[in-house]
């Protein structure tokens, strides 16, 4: 952690609170929510929560589905009422129809950092859904901290290029790597990690293996199992701050190794030759006991020493406003 130079953030749930809602429903709403309520049922997506939560709110009767078919980074196919019904990102928009007025839309949502679910029927996209999820209070006081350290900060998402860079932009990060599939995450750590030492703080199950392919890997205790077990630091508050605070506790701790090696090196330096009789000629010797009661000090010295860790204040080095 004291070597770390570039901090690497997951976006959901990692920068913002992970409670995604809905905010905007384009298309004929009914229908829209109807049929991706259907597809989103039975998953544990915060995006399909979000959409499972506005379905309830309004009462939607949600059809059977069947016939699933995940498309890996993309999202599902399934049958609605006989029909082939889709919900997903951008990345599915190559397969299926949209029109011009729904495209410019959909731009224009996730220009306000909203991410965009398209839903269609038939292999034509009939709306939109804009879900929002805010950054979490202390994510820009966090990363700003991390800046003033000479710290790179990047986001590593799968959600879109606007999206993921409109919430950059709202808390300071300095490079975004967006539509990012869940098993590539891990590839574009040892990409940055040949420009130097990487953190890589996330939450969930797909975070896993940039947990471990980083050089330090930060799982916010909220995260899942796996994503905990992944990492190295757990941020039991889930307070991103505590990044900073690991940095400092890092540098505290590594210097006190240094000091503790000073010390017990200073000691042997000089005890050794003297209880070896090597300046027994000028006078100058030392009994066993007074040997043996050295060697003690020179032990008690340096756990002490690190003792006093107990004692360090550990606070982020930027203060909220």
């Amino acid at each position: 952690m004291n070597d770390v130079t570039t901090v690497v953030f997951d976006k959901t749930g990692t920068i913002t609170v992970g409670q995604p809602a809905v905010t905007d429903i384009i298309g004929d709403a009914t229908q829209v929510l109807t049929v991706a309520a259907g597809l989103e049922e039975a998953s544990e997506h915060p995006l399909a929560t979000a959409i499972m939560t506005k379905a309830k709110t309004d009462e939607i009767t949600v059809p059977a589905a069947s016939d699933f078919k995940a498309i890996e980074g993309k999202g599902v196919e399934a049958s609605v009422d006989g029909q082939t019904a889709f919900v997903g990102n951008d990345k599915l928009l190559a397969d299926y129809q949209i029109s011009a007025d729904l495209k410019q839309r959909a731009q224009q949502l996730q220009d306000e950092a909203k991410t965009v679910v398209y839903v269609g029927l038939s292999a034509q996209v009939i709306g939109l859904i804009a879900i929002q999820d805010a950054p979490k209070p202390t994510s820009k006081e966090a990363i700003a901290a991390l800046k003033s350290r000479g710290l790179k900060t990047v986001m590593l998402t799968g959600d879109n290029q606007r999206v993921a860079r409109a919430i950059a932009d709202q808390v300071g990060i300095d490079d975004v790597i967006a539509d990012v599939l869940p098993g590539d995450k891990a590839d574009h750590i040892k990409t940055l990690q040949q420009d130097g030492k990487v953190a890589f703080v996330g939450d969930g199950i797909n975070d896993a293996p940039a947990l471990t392919t980083a050089d330090v890997g930060i799982a916010m205790g909220s995260g899942t199992d796996i994503a905990i077990e992944s990492g190295g630091i757990v941020l039991v508050k889930n307070d991103l701050r505590d990044v900073d605070r690991a940095l400092a506790l890092s540098k505290k701790t590594f210097n006190r190794i240094k000091l503790n090696l000073f010390w017990a090196f200073i000691y042997n330096v000089l005890g050794i030759p003297v209880a070896a009789g090597v300046f027994f000629a000028i006078g100058v010797t030392l009994s066993p006991e007074l040997a043996g009661l050295a060697m003690a000090f020179s032990s008690l010295s340096v756990v002490t020493s690190s003792v006093l860790l107990n004692k360090a204040k550990i606070s982020t080095r930027v203060q909220p406003a």
